[in-house]
């Protein structure tokens, strides 16, 4: 990949390829001007898990409702839900699908993206898309148990030393 600079700064930069194992490639993305958001809120609905070309990609709803503290009457009060569609592709899919569940308090931080289409209804409504980097439980609402997936030893095809 030919890179850009812009100021002498390279926009494209090797980064671990989502939800990979350590030690797995890397790949060159191009990182310009890209929007990065954290969302906290709860699972809203089944997580769906398919395959993309044979990659798989999980697919999930996440409802957040921000609360404000009333200042005349001193009670908390619900803000509206906002939802908010999430992709999470390979290995980062796979775990989603064991690990999350309907109702789930979760921390979700990856790339937005702004989709409009038409509804059932005929009217354009606008989707909020967030294409996951990482995903986990919000410890701050509850517990969780973290299982690590067994590590994948590799093993030197016959005829070859590994390098010490």
């Amino acid at each position: 990949m030919r890179r850009r600079t812009v100021g002498g700064r390279a926009l494209a930069r090797a980064v671990p390829t989502v939800g990979a194992p350590p030690g797995e490639k890397t790949e060159e993305i191009d990182m310009y001007n890209e929007t990065t958001v954290t969302l906290q809120g709860r699972v809203g609905g089944d997580v769906m898990l398919r395959q993309a070309g044979g990659t798989p990609v999980a697919n999930f709803r996440v409802a957040c409702t921000p609360r404000r503290k009333d200042r005349e009457t001193g009670d908390w009060v619900d803000g509206p839900t906002q939802w908010y569609s999430v992709s999470a592709w390979r290995w980062l899919a796979e775990h989603c699908a064991a690990s999350l569940h309907r109702g789930d308090a979760v921390i979700v931080h990856g790339r937005v993206d702004m989709r409009t289409y038409i509804n059932k209804a005929g009217v354009e409504t606008l989707d909020v898309h967030i294409d996951a980097a990482t995903v986990g439980h919000d410890l701050s609402r509850g517990t969780s148990t973290f299982h690590r997936p067994p590590s994948v030893e590799v093993t030197p095809p016959q005829g070859e030393v590994a390098a010490a």
